[in-house]
């Protein structure tokens, strides 16, 4: 199995356009019927409420996946410590999306650095691991350096059954960068070494491109056998495309699938929209 989507479902220009047309609040039915994950961003600064992730749980398929960040007051604000009732409440709130809740991303700051090792370590030996998975995303240099400390958080996580999330911004920063929201990307998106390690069943590449469709394709090429080889070990890895202004990213995700289906061609297909693009939901 492999997973694609976006940074988000409900952005308005998409509808009626690349994906099915759909009624404000029901978004998440056209955008699951075209793609079979997410990323939760929304969840990084404030706790849906109830009725949110009950819709949620109503529009998505069984075998769509939210891959939801913690929140930032337990990653940013508390470092992971002394966090156990925010993060019972957290998982308390996502319970009825069932299997829908994918690996729970664990966004670290980029000072979150080598010293802070074993609070990570302490925290991933106490979260919930039965019908639940996670993955970190760290950003310190230190562990992108190819010396000690990356080999000591890749070891600590794969004892732990936990992948890195992979972050890839060449793309985006070898292309221009004169709209706003392409200024906005470069200001915001980490610059880092990309690292494409397997460390558990549910890898996670987050792909962030240039504003121009076609300019993309050449980046992620490199990707394509990798992630072909991580099906074939039987991993479900998960891959998530961005543009500064995600018009076509919908599109982009689409097609990063089929290139990797042309290596595997037993992949199971995405979901197609009912109807053509224009479908009213």
């Amino acid at each position: 199995m492999l997973r694609v989507g976006c940074a988000l479902w409900a952005y308005r220009p998409w509808f009626g356009t690349v994906l099915p047309a759909a009624r404000p609040g029901r978004e998440l039915t056209a955008y699951a019927s075209a793609l079979n994950a997410v990323e939760g961003n929304t969840t990084f600064y404030a706790l849906p409420d109830p009725g949110s992730v009950a819709r949620w749980a109503q529009q998505a398929p069984s075998s769509f996946r939210f891959v939801c960040k913690l929140p930032q007051s337990i990653t940013h604000e508390r470092r992971l410590r002394g966090v156990r009732a925010e993060l019972d409440a957290f998982l308390a709130r996502l319970e009825p999306l069932g299997e829908r809740l994918g690996p729970v991303s664990v966004q670290l700051p980029a000072s979150f650095g080598p010293d802070d090792l074993g609070v990570l370590d302490r925290f991933l030996g106490e979260v919930p691991k039965v019908d639940r998975t996670w993955v970190v995303e760290v950003r310190h240099p230190a562990f992108f350096a190819g010396g000690t400390h990356e080999r000591r958080v890749d070891e600590m996580l794969a004892a732990r059954g936990v992948d890195r999330v992979i972050l890839d911004s060449r793309a985006l920063f070898a292309g221009p960068c004169d709209t706003p929201a392409e200024r906005d990307a470069f200001g915001r998106k980490p610059r880092l070494p990309v690292r494409p390690v397997a460390l558990g069943a549910h890898p996670i590449v987050r792909l962030i491109g240039q504003t121009d469709p076609e300019a993309n394709p050449p980046f992620w090429e490199r990707w394509l056998g990798v992630v072909a080889r991580w099906v074939a070990q039987g991993r479900e890895p998960i891959v998530f495309l961005h543009t500064p202004d995600n018009v076509a990213a919908p599109l982009l995700a689409r097609r990063f699938h089929a290139s990797v289906a042309e290596l595997v061609p037993a992949l199971p297909p995405l979901p197609e929209p009912p109807d053509g693009q224009l479908a009213l939901l």
